[in-house]
């Protein structure tokens, strides 16, 4: 009997590892297919069967899957978005293509143009911010002064906030404006940009798997301009009004795009309004969000997503009530990491369930004011919200990772474009 493999289309360097440990405790033998294998570090590290191909190239992948069924009997296929999130995509057509179970490829496709989901949702009746889409500088500029500044200016696709910030007066939307169109904002087509009214309020995100809500995290994050994520709570706990008015709208949200088959979670800002949706991911969410969930109730998502990948059974029960949060480890500045401390002393603390750096000492580090900045989190869980809070900052305080910025300017630019990956 040939050998059950779970084809991994390219991979993630937070929930990447997860995902290869799931399908090994489930008896599968994980293969990644990636454009670059060797950028994701467990890939090497865990002996992972990996295949260079083009995975912009559907009829390349397929080919691919083809030649691995001459071996093995493929079981499933998933994958990982990437900074365009055409990856998850494609995965739907493999599933498609291979009559394997999977998301509905129209479905993830709809939800990837920012500006199509919200033509779907606003039909759909789903609450959101005022939005127009825009091509040039001058639309721009007259879809900013309809709606009022301050907006928010995002690329129509893309994910991790690229692209993305906040512009409170003029100068800051010519500048940003500049900077999508004649910047080095690398566009894998024509520009179109989002021209946002800035919904102000909480951030909560709600996770979903099927058409199951799991629970609703809060999002913190740094200052503006930028929209950098920095802390993460799951569950919050919220009033039964609000909070069944967010399962309300998440559910709208999942029959009118067609989705209700996997992972989704679902941004809202809860304003004066009430819900105001943000955006529709059909996908899991990066690390740490499955780990948080976890912690927080005991439901694996990574491991319950792999059984629905290859057919089997899966189980969403909750087996405890905690709070989990973590904190991640954004980069302030330009320059070099000089040394990373104090992980263990961190780790040891009783609550701390994870320490965890993306880079080494002596890396290079270049900001982007996104979720690449983002080089490591600490996450803490414990039954009482103000316990795990206070054993979270008491690990943070214990880390010491300088940053020393960079002698001159052209080092910074030797380095700028080889930092760490986007996925």
């Amino acid at each position: 009997m040939a050998r059950r493999a779970l084809i991994l289309i390219e991979g993630h360097r937070g929930n990447g590892l997860a995902y290869v440990q799931a399908a090994r405790r489930l008896g599968l033998h994980p293969i990644t297919l990636s454009s670059d294998p060797a950028q994701y570090d467990y890939v090497a590290t865990e002996s992972v069967q990996a295949i260079r191909v083009e995975t912009d190239n559907l009829h390349a992948m397929i080919h691919e899957c083809l030649q691995l069924r001459t071996g093995y009997d493929i079981a499933g296929i998933t994958g990982f978005s990437g900074d365009d999130e055409l990856v998850y995509v494609a995965v739907a057509k493999l599933c498609r293509h291979f009559d394997l179970p999977g998301p509905n490829p129209a479905s993830i496709e709809r939800c990837c143009d920012k500006f199509v989901q919200r033509q779907i949702l606003t039909e759909a009746g789903v609450p959101m911010p005022a939005y127009r889409l825009a091509a040039n500088a001058t639309e721009i500029e007259t879809f900013a002064a309809e709606i009022g500044l301050p907006v928010i200016l995002k690329p129509a696709e893309g994910s991790g906030s690229k692209g993305v910030r906040l512009c409170r007066g003029v100068d800051e939307l010519v500048e940003h404006t500049t900077y999508l169109l004649k910047g080095k904002y690398i566009w894998r087509s024509s520009p179109r940009i989002l021209i946002e009214e800035f919904a102000q309020g909480p951030l909560y995100n709600a996770q979903i798997m099927g058409s199951e809500i799991i629970g609703i995290s809060e999002s913190e994050f740094g200052p503006p301009p930028h929209f950098v994520s920095r802390e993460l709570t799951f569950p919050i706990l919220l009033p039964d009004q609000e909070r069944e008015r967010i399962s309300d709208v998440s559910l709208t949200c999942l029959q009118a795009l067609g989705l209700g088959w996997g992972p989704t979670n679902i941004e809202f800002r809860w304003t004066k309004r009430g819900p105001a949706m943000i955006e529709v991911n059909p996908r899991l969410g990066g690390a740490p969000d499955p780990q948080l969930v976890q912690l927080a109730c005991g439901v694996d998502l990574i491991t319950e997503h792999v059984k629905l990948v290859i057919g089997d059974e899966w189980h969403l029960v909750k087996s405890h009530s905690h709070t989990a949060t973590a904190r991640k480890l954004i980069a302030d500045r330009d320059g070099i990491l000089e040394r990373i401390n104090g992980q263990g002393r961190a780790a040891a603390i009783p609550g701390v369930a994870e320490v965890r750096f993306y880079v080494q000492p002596e890396t290079p580090i270049i900001t982007k004011g996104d979720s690449r900045d983002c080089i490591g989190y600490v996450i803490a869980a414990s039954p009482s919200r103000a316990r795990t809070k206070a054993t979270l900052q008491r690990a943070v305080d214990l880390l010491d990772w300088p940053i020393t910025p960079f002698a001159t300017p052209g080092e910074r630019e030797q380095f700028a474009a080889s930092d760490f990956p986007d996925r």
